[in-house]
């Protein structure tokens, strides 16, 4: 598991077929309190959006949070952070 900070969306004009109706959203993760690397993750709660600190899983796990069809998708959004403690660092 890993946390971050959503910073935007990513608009595709053509996805795979199986990422038809999921959300990709950037997200710029946050290690040790260190804003580091931005990645796009699928949006398992359909409900993230800009500014919302998010918890994530990645590899082969973060495909199977989409009951319905397994996209191919290296991590995603599995829930919400509602307060973080820590300063953050840019």
């Amino acid at each position: 598991m890993y946390i971050g900070e959503v910073v935007g969306c990513v608009v595709a004009s053509v996805k795979e077929e199986r990422l038809e109706n999921i959300p990709l959203l950037v997200v710029q993760l946050i290690e040790k309190g260190v804003k580091t690397k931005m990645i796009v993750a699928a949006d398992a709660t359909r409900q993230a959006g800009r500014g919302d600190f998010v918890f994530m899983i990645g590899s082969k796990e973060a495909a199977r949070m989409f009951r319905k069809t397994v996209p191919a998708a290296d991590s995603a959004i599995v829930g919400f952070i509602d307060s973080y403690n820590v300063r953050i660092k840019e």
